[in-house]
């Protein structure tokens, strides 16, 4: 996944500063403490999966953000990405811009796709303008605009414990299994999620269980937000039942949800399934 995520990054960022920001799903997520400062601690693994926005940004004579597709639900000074903007700003020289985005990837749905957004912002420009800002720093910035906004800098399969910035690569086969991913019509806020759960101890290792064959994460690797949000939307565990009756080899809702998804062993006519829900799928390479 991690290839054709970074193909797609070389092909456009170096013509025409147009990429195409990714989502990620969740495998496994503990929930395991509340932190002094508001956080929590959690441990998770993160997965890139192709279902992405398009961003544009060239230099212009003064500062136009330009919204489009689904309705961004916020103020301007609130966007991600333009706090990825006035972050850099704040530090660099960099003259105005026009940045337009096109939000394909549904919001409320625990993708991260304004995580991924403002990450793929700062990688933008720092290219643009030559900033030579590293690796290590531009995850240090993308931190400071959300936990996981770090993830999105490598886009690559990581390990996340502590409030969800501490990152370490983690080597997960899953070439040639195909990747469903179900958006039904509710959005969750992440706050929501976080005041309804309830932190635990971790009663097992997601990196032991992910080393297993897929076919034995089913009932084992667990979403600690699933039992909360599921009583409170139990159309959501419906989708997750009809994930597994049409052969889903695993199944989960990612991050504090509301988006489903299924791994499966080959593709699947999604629209006579959930005709009415939004939905992707796509091969991992």
């Amino acid at each position: 996944m991690r290839m054709l995520v970074n193909a797609f990054w070389r092909i456009f960022v170096e013509k025409a500063m147009l990429v195409f920001p990714n989502c990620k799903i969740n495998l496994g997520l503990q929930i395991t403490r509340k932190r002094s400062d508001g956080f929590h601690d959690i441990a998770s693994v993160m997965f890139p999966v192709g279902w992405t926005d398009m961003l544009e940004i060239i230099p212009a004579e003064k500062n136009s953000f330009v919204f489009d597709g689904q309705t961004i639900g916020c103020p301007l000074h609130e966007n991600l990405c333009y706090k990825a903007y006035e972050l850099l700003k704040s530090d660099f020289d960099i003259p105005p811009v026009s940045l337009f985005l096109y939000k394909n990837i549904p919001q409320g749905a625990g993708l991260g796709g304004g995580s991924s957004d403002a990450a793929f912002t700062l990688k933008v420009l720092n290219i643009l303008f030559s900033l030579e800002i590293s690796t290590d720093e531009l995850k240090a910035y993308a931190a400071k605009l959300g936990s996981d906004c770090s993830f999105f800098i490598d886009n690559q399969i990581s390990l996340l414990t502590g409030k969800g910035d501490c990152l370490n690569a983690f080597d997960l086969r899953l070439k040639g299994y195909t990747v469903v991913i179900i958006k039904p019509d509710i959005h969750i806020s992440t706050r929501e999620a976080y005041e309804l759960v309830l932190p635990k101890a971790a009663e097992y290792s997601i990196e032991d269980i992910l080393k297993q064959n897929i076919m034995n994460w089913q009932g084992v690797l667990k979403n600690d937000f699933e039992d909360v949000i599921f009583r409170k939307y139990p159309q959501l565990e419906l989708v997750k039942d009809m994930l597994y009756n049409k052969g889903a080899l695993y199944a989960s809702m990612s991050g504090s949800g509301s988006a489903i998804y299924g791994f499966f062993e080959n593709p699947v006519d999604l629209d006579s399934i959930f005709p009415d829900y939004r939905r992707w799928q796509g091969i991992v390479e």
